[in-house]
């Protein structure tokens, strides 16, 4: 087993930057492979019922019209978003083209709220109200038209969003692919274009970084720990960035945690800047040598792992009290934490001993 720098003194981590940067390079944990699903993912059955639902009401997309387009989404709602990824659009996007185009008003909200209740609920009929209705309409009136426009010519230094293989050419391009199927080539350059899972990746962003804090607030819980999880963009007296926790609370704090994922070392470096605030927050007013509250960072990702001087900067800042998805069970036992446990854990005996009661008869 490695040491980890929060198991020796700062002088220690301080002595051995380089040796830890790459104990914590070696614990980190990428979730850029795996995403979770969360609520409202489409399996592709799915989607495909709604794209053959909508094949069939508009002739092969010879007969594309409000007319013959609605009927299919009210029946099959995600044929909607069918529709939104022949056009390539975010919901925010074509709602704001809808706007434009029938005057129909359809907020950001509004929209998000009608793309994400379909996708919790994408094969029974659509249930709207009349202003619901009536957006779903604006964006399917929409829809036809510029599916049936095409790309309209445009200078060469300029990229229209609607020059893409199956859009370009209007009505014609999309019956050509939906007849002859995809040149596999095109569907490459188009997936590359677009980044593959770069929707779903957004949509479960918040699900990611929340897997961190929910260990966390799990960990603190069960010892009976009283902390303080702030909110996001919550202003809290005495810090210009609330951390993400505050242990016991914001009026006297002892412990503040930084629960940061990131799969780019951009973003890494950001947050790195902000742990690195709070550790200069930590020694003001108070000797050299001393600290207010201790710093913790509980991170995870790759961003992490590529900068060796942002690590550097990370173990110094906190101390080398950086914990990644490997070591958060030992977040307690290894920082000021265990100053305010007030419940003993309970460890399940392994079962297979001989000590291990059963409780069948």
């Amino acid at each position: 087993m490695p040491t980890y720098p929060f198991e020796v003194s700062f002088d220690e981590v301080q002595a051995r930057l380089d040796e830890f940067t790459e104990v914590i390079f070696g614990s980190l944990e990428s979730a850029f492979l795996v995403m979770p699903r969360g609520d409202g993912f489409i399996d592709y059955p799915v989607f495909a019922g709604g794209y053959e639902a909508l094949k069939a009401s508009t002739a092969a997309f010879r007969d594309v019209r409000v007319e013959t387009v609605l009927p299919a989404v009210m029946e099959n709602p995600i044929a909607l978003i069918v529709v939104r990824s022949m056009l390539g659009f975010n919901p925010s996007e074509w709602a704001y083209m809808a706007t434009l185009r029938t005057g129909v008003s359809i907020t950001q909200n509004a929209a998000r709220t009608i793309d994400r209740n379909i996708r919790l609920r994408p094969t029974g009929p659509l249930t709207a109200g009349p202003v619901t209705r009536e957006r779903v309409t604006a964006l399917v009136r929409v829809a036809c038209e510029l599916l049936n426009e095409g790309a309209p010519a445009t200078p060469a230094d300029k990229l229209h969003r609607l020059d893409k293989a199956d859009t370009k050419g209007g009505l014609a391009a999309v019956q050509s692919l939906a007849t002859i199927g995809v040149p596999y080539p095109m569907l490459l350059y188009e997936r590359f274009l677009g980044r593959p899972f770069a929707g779903h990746r957004d949509s479960v962003s918040g699900l990611i970084g929340d897997s961190l804090e929910v260990r966390i607030e799990q960990a603190m819980t069960d010892s009976g720990i009283s902390y303080r999880k702030t909110k996001r963009a919550e202003r809290i007296v005495g810090f210009d960035q609330a951390p993400d926790f505050i242990v016991p609370d914001e009026f006297s704090p002892k412990v503040v945690i930084e629960a940061k994922i990131s799969e780019d070392d951009g973003t890494a470096r950001d947050k790195v800047t902000r742990v690195q605030h709070l550790g200069a927050l930590s020694r003001e007013g108070v000797p050299a040598g001393e600290y207010r509250f201790e710093v913790i960072a509980c991170i995870g990702g790759r961003g992490f792992g590529v900068r060796k001087a942002d690590m550097h900067k990370l173990l110094l800042a906190t101390r080398g009290k950086v914990f990644t998805p490997a070591t958060l069970d030992r977040l307690i036992e290894n920082t000021r934490l265990r100053d305010f446990v007030t419940r003993e854990q309970v460890v399940e005996p392994e079962s297979g001993g001989e000590d291990v009661e059963d409780d069948e008869e």
